[in-house]
């Protein structure tokens, strides 16, 4: 089977409501495979899991699509073990990640995406398909059993990534710096997915869609700029 996965930087842009601007992309990946399961784990600002698969609930609802949250089922194995389709959403990849280890979903869901259950992510729910987590945002709140993520694809993203701004007066790492130091040390690339963008993997393609693109980081190598429409598929056959 031919996995298949949607994994957007974010999932509200600056005057949009939740989901708004990827709203097509996602009904495109879907198509026909009407029933959503979330895994709302990552808790952003705190919220509940109740309240914030209701927020998913209704988004979803609005463009034809049935969406319940996992928490909502006795047994988290046996829901992803009967989806065809899985929604993670973002708010602290480490809380997301440690739930998932801690719930014993890492494994079944690695088994299911290869068998072709579709997977979309945004922001910590792009993070965790990835290699590791080590390239996230977000304070380590908890501590996961491991910094090991879902394995999904061979690399790792940067979501929300920010280009240096040569007029700030900030005096803090830019993403890029961050980066840079994640490469000392491991040498997966790094995609940093801008707000806006999102990837779609399929197989061995990988094609960079959204609006605002992406710079790819390769240790040892200076970032390369891909604007939408463009094929990444080197991303998986490295």
């Amino acid at each position: 089977m031919v996995k298949n996965l949607l994994l957007i930087s974010n999932s509200t842009l600056h005057g949009s409501g939740y989901l708004d601007y990827c709203a097509d992309n996602i009904c495109q990946f879907l198509g026909k495979n009407k029933k959503v399961l979330f895994i709302p784990y990552a808790r952003p600002s705190g919220i509940s899991c109740e309240d914030y698969t209701k927020i998913a609930h209704e988004r979803f609802d609005r463009i034809g699509y049935s969406l319940l949250g996992i928490n909502s089922f006795s047994n988290p194995m046996k829901a992803v073990e009967d989806s065809e389709a899985i929604f993670i959403g973002g708010g602290n990849t480490f809380v997301l990640l440690n739930e998932l280890y801690k719930n014993n979903l890492v494994g079944i869901i690695r088994q299911k995406v290869a068998s072709g259950m579709l997977y979309i992510g945004t922001s910590a729910g792009s993070n965790i398909a990835c290699k590791s987590i080590k390239t996230t945002n977000d304070m380590p709140i908890v501590y996961p059993p491991s910094f090991d993520a879902l394995n999904l694809v061979p690399f790792n993203i940067n979501p929300h990534y920010l280009d240096p701004d040569p007029n700030s007066t900030h005096k803090g790492e830019t993403r890029e710096t961050r980066i840079k130091e994640f490469h000392c040390y491991n040498t997966e690339y790094v995609v940093g997915l801008r707000e806006g963008a999102m990837l779609h993997i399929a197989g061995k393609s990988v094609t960079l869609q959204g609006s605002t693109g992406a710079r790819v980081f390769k240790k040892n190598t200076e970032p390369k700029e891909f604007n939408p429409g463009d094929s990444l598929d080197f991303l998986i056959k490295q």
